[in-house]
């Protein structure tokens, strides 16, 4: 999955990364990197905490640029990526902070869209959440139900879920 993330990043990183002055070409791929690796780290983390439901909720149809750059999750990865890319690439924190604001929503956008795509293999969301927990037998569709509203809170075995990925990552 991280290779995908790259690749989708790359695709993206033009104004944000490649053509940006502020990062030196050197570190073009570098930062192409770090941004795929903050993506992928951070949705991991959730999952490890015993937040599954929000991740994958995340990549319901619904979701937009816009709603992405609000998410709290998608903020994390915000303030986590940029504070890496002030250290490592010699940008101040204002500059890094706007350069991964600008760029992550849109990678996430269509890393989404890509996910809903049934025409588009690159991303998976059910194997996705299977590597990202260890659980193979993980089954996301039962997860999409929950979030539908095919479950109260009573009956709802997300909780024991994301307790299971939480002790399979070592919560925190």
């Amino acid at each position: 999955m991280l290779d995908q993330l790259v690749k989708l990043v790359e695709q993206n990183a033009g104004k944000a990364i490649v053509q940006n002055d502020a990062i030196p070409n050197k570190f073009n791929n570098e930062a192409i990197q770090e941004v795929a690796g903050g993506i992928f780290n951070a949705m991991k983390g959730q999952v490890a905490q015993g937040n599954m439901q929000q991740v994958v909720s995340m990549f319901q149809g619904g979701a937009n640029q816009s709603s992405l750059a609000s998410n709290p999750m998608v903020k994390q990865m915000i303030a986590s990526v940029a504070g890496n890319f002030a250290s490592k690439f010699g940008v101040s924190s204002a500059q890094a902070q706007s350069i991964v604001s600008n760029l992550l929503p849109v990678v996430m956008n269509q890393f989404v869209k890509k996910t809903n795509d049934p025409q588009d293999n690159s991303f998976d969301l059910t194997n996705m959440m299977r590597g990202m927990s260890g659980n193979n037998n993980l089954d996301v569709t039962s997860i999409l139900g929950q979030l539908a509203g095919g479950s109260n809170s009573k009956s709802n075995p997300l909780g024991a879920l994301g307790g299971l990925a939480g002790k399979l990552f070592g919560k925190k």
